[in-house]
Order: structure tokens, then sequence, then C-alpha cells
């Protein structure tokens, strides 16, 4: 069973995603918190596996308490759901630590397979925020450019895969576009993580956006 944490300040917004959810037979709703600092409060005492997390809230918003659960090291996967589609919220979001951002019009098929998938470690980011970031980050500088030397340690095929991954690209996509087996693609996305010290793959689109690894790429 999957316990879910939900955290968002309209209680009408928490009572429609907990019976969304509990409708899917495998996840719990545990517990719920309006603002960030009661979801820190409610994650230390309950443990959930995943959390809905809003962003805009009252006392402290969701950006600061993923960045606060992710800094004390938890092993809870925050999921940040939104009604404002603003690249800085997303880029705000994945830069923190959060394992993935969806906005809160999202079916609710989508948003179970979501909850279903950072909880067993994946990363979620919708197809169109993505797009919109590569955009975004091909037009502007990036913040800190520079290939880290961490990149170093990668071989070429890792390399090749970290592309991918740097544009959202699923196993199942990365697979079918290298010819090579959703296994082995899992393992070298593990591989890439532990050598480049990641917390998941969210924060390896990150690292690329940051570094101007996708820029220099995509000039060559």
């Amino acid at each position: 069973m999957i316990r879910v944490l939900l955290c968002d300040d309209q209680e009408l917004v928490r009572a429609g995603f907990r019976m969304i959810l509990e409708l899917a037979g495998d996840i719990e709703v545990v517990g719920e918190a309006a603002d960030g600092a009661a979801c820190l409060r409610a994650v230390a005492e309950l443990s959930p596996d995943v959390v809905l997390m809003d962003v805009r809230m009252p006392t402290m918003d969701g950006i600061e308490a993923t960045r606060r659960l992710v800094a004390a090291g938890s092993a809870v996967r925050v999921l940040v759901l939104t009604t404002f589609d603003l690249d800085q919220h997303v880029y705000d979001a994945m830069r923190v630590g959060a394992s993935g951002f969806l906005l809160k019009d999202v079916p609710r098929e989508q948003l179970v397979a979501a909850v279903r998938m950072v909880a067993r470690g994946d990363a979620v980011l919708a197809p169109a925020v993505v797009t919109r970031l590569v955009h975004r980050f091909v037009a502007e500088p990036p913040p800190a450019a520079g290939v880290p030397d961490a990149l170093g340690a990668l071989s070429a095929r890792e390399l090749e895969v970290f592309g991918h991954l740097a544009s959202g690209a699923s196993n199942a996509e990365i697979a079918q576009t290298l010819f090579l087996g959703e296994a082995t693609v899992k393992t070298h996305v593990a591989r890439i993580l532990a050598k480049l010290g990641l917390r998941d793959r969210v924060q390896a689109v990150v690292l690329a956006y940051e570094s101007g690894y996708r820029l220099r790429r995509g000039r060559r």
C-alpha cells in the first residue's frame, strides 16, 4: 500500500485528491496538511511514501517545504501539483528535489499513475512542461554554465543516456531510441545517478540545464 500525505491549503482540493486516490485500491491517504510547516510535522509523524505538495500556501510554501525535506535526508518523495503553469515554479520544484510536477487539472488516471511512479522511485514530469523548459534554457544562458567534472566519469553510452534523461525521456523512450532493452536502460540510469551523486532523474535534468550541457550538445 502506498502511503500518501496531502499538502494543500484548500480543503476542497484535499478532499478531491483523497477521493480519487483512495479509489485506486493500492493507495492510502494517511494525513493532510494545510501549509508547508504542518507538512513537515506530518511527514515526521506519519512517514508517508509520497507527498502531494501544493506550491502556494501560507506560512511556508511547497518549494521551501520540499527543500527542507530533501535537506533533512527524508526518504519521502514529493509530487508537486499546482494551478500555476509557470516555468519558475517548475524549475524551483525540480531544483530543490521534487520527484515530479503536474498541474492540478491533470486527469485522475494520470494522477494515480504519477503517485505510483514516484513511489517506486521514478520521476514524473509533464511532457509539455519539459518541452517548455528545454526551449527556455536553449533560448537563455544557463545560470551556471560549465560542464561538471563529474560527467567525465560517465562512459560514452552513459553520456548518451544522460542526454536523453535531460529531455525528460522515460526508460521506455530511451530504450526505443537507442535500441536497448528497458532493463539495460534502467541499469545505465542507476549508474549515472550514482556516479553523479543525484537523488533521482529529475536532478539529472536540472544538472544538464544548469551546466549548459544540453546547449553544448545542441551546437555540435
